[in-house]
Parts: C-alpha cells; sequence; structure tokens
C-alpha cells in the first residue's frame, strides 16, 4: 500500500515538475542565458573578417572540418542551451537570406544580450531595455539611409569586385577570388531590371539559377545569360545549345 507523500516531504519541490524537479527563475536564468550566449560568440570572434583564424573541428565520425565561416562551425558544434540554439539559428539565417556577415551578426546579438544584462542588474525592467534597442535599432537604419547608403550605380564594377573578394575570402573558393568575383558580378548585373512606369532599377538576384555537374574542375564554370535546363539528351543527335527566336510549346494533359 502505497501513501501519498506528505507536505513535509515535497517542501521546496514543484509538484507539476515532479519529485525530483526544481524550477529556476530570475536572475539565474538571464545570468545563464548570457553566458551561454557568451561562450558561443567567444568560439568564433577570433574568426571574425578575411583575415580571422580557422577552426579545425573533428566529429564523431573521424571527419575534419577546416573553416573560418561562422555559420559553417556552429552548424557542426553540438549546442543544446536554448539560447545557445538561437544563435546557431540566427547564423544560419543570416547565410541563407544574405550568405554573409555570419559571425558578425552572433557577436552583436552576444554583446547586446551582455549590456542588457548589466543594465538589468542596475534595476531597469527588460521591458524598458527592449524598447531601447528597438528605438536604437530605428534610428540607426534612419542614419544609414540619410548619411551612409550609396546607390550601387554609382559604385561601379571594381567596388563591386571588391566586395565579392571580401565575402569570399572566409569560403572554400578563397584560392581564386577574382575568377569567383568575376562571375558573381556578370550574373547579378545581367538580371538588371528596369520598372517602365517608375524607372526604379532593380536586381532580382532569385531569378540567377546554379546548375551543378560532376565530371569538371570548378574553374571551368562559365555564366550562361539565358535558360539552362539540368537534364540529359535523349539522344547524342539533339543539340546541346539553341540560339535565337525560341517557341516553347507544351501539350496539355
Amino acid at each position: 500500500m502505497l501513501a501519498a507523500p506528505s507536505a513535509s516531504g515535497m517542501s521546496g519541490v514543484d509538484a507539476s515538475l515532479g519529485i525530483s524537479g526544481h524550477r529556476t527563475s530570475g536572475q539565474a536564468v538571464r545570468h545563464a542565458n548570457v553566458t551561454a550566449a557568451l561562450a558561443v560568440a567567444n568560439m568564433i570572434k577570433t574568426s571574425l573578417g578575411p583575415l580571422g583564424l580557422d577552426k579545425m573541428l573533428l566529429d564523431n565520425m573521424g571527419d575534419i572540418t577546416i573553416t573560418n565561416d561562422g555559420a559553417t562551425i556552429l552548424q557542426l558544434l553540438d549546442v543544446e542551451h536554448p539560447a545557445g540554439k538561437i544563435l546557431v539559428e540566427l547564423a544560419g539565417l543570416q547565410d541563407s537570406e544574405v550568405g554573409d556577415g555570419t559571425t558578425s551578426v552572433v557577436l552583436i546579438a552576444s554583446e547586446l544580450l551582455r549590456r542588457a544584462n548589466e543594465l538589468v542588474n542596475q534595476g531597469i525592467h527588460p521591458t524598458s531595455i527592449i524598447s531601447g534597442y528597438r528605438l536604437a535599432m530605428r534610428e540607426a537604419c534612419k542614419y544609414v539611409e540619410e548619411h551612409l547608403a550609396v546607390d550601387a550605380e554609382s559604385l561601379g564594377r571594381e567596388c563591386l569586385m571588391n566586395t565579392c573578394r571580401t565575402t569570399i575570402a572566409s569560403k572554400l573558393l578563397s584560392t581564386d577570388p577574382d575568377f569567383w568575383a568575376d562571375m558573381c558580378v556578370d550574373a547579378v548585373m545581367s538580371t538588371k531590371t528596369v520598372d517602365p512606369f517608375t524607372d526604379k532599377v532593380s536586381y532580382p538576384v532569385k531569378s540567377i539559377g546554379i546548375l551543378k555537374k560532376q565530371g569538371k574542375g570548378s574553374k571551368e564554370s562559365a555564366v550562361l545569360k539565358g535558360f539552362g535546363l539540368n537534364c540529359v539528351r535523349a539522344s547524342q543527335q539533339m543539340p546541346k545549345k539553341l540560339e535565337g527566336g525560341i517557341k516553347v510549346s507544351g501539350a496539355e494533359g
């Protein structure tokens, strides 16, 4: 026969968490979250910039990865803390949306958390700190648009090439940055579109497709100003390239 535990036996324990459970809240949780965020940032701090140090990572299978890309380093790490996972997801989102700046966003986010924790220790409510951060973000964006933003048309090709070289410096393509930078600039410039009503110039980057084929070296890559199909010819007599006015028709099923 089992008897229900007495009130004295359950003192200090939240019944909703089980017999051996405990709940942590307040300053202890905030300190743990900030500590986890700073620990993640410290691991990739030395890899910031084109002259950053490379990291050698060894996984459970014995595979070795050498890189100084922030997103790649964080993806290979087994981060379990919830606050640390948020920074890992932040770096992945930055990499998928922009393709660069993964290390910078993690360092900025961790520094904002550290400064916010210092303000909380001084007695300022977290809601007030968040409001201040949002106000600072709007003012920073406004200042950048009014004083620092430059029209891409006035930069010139060489400035675009330098930007691409800086981005490629931390990737596997850093062995030949001029070749890949020239290809990237050509691909983006070929997507130039002018609105006939507003004369606004735009570059729809998502219209650029990347076709990967095995069998040749990376230096044999080229920009195709047209439409490419990643498929196999049904016959060797079929042409590999079509030029001029081409009409494509499909049969309705």
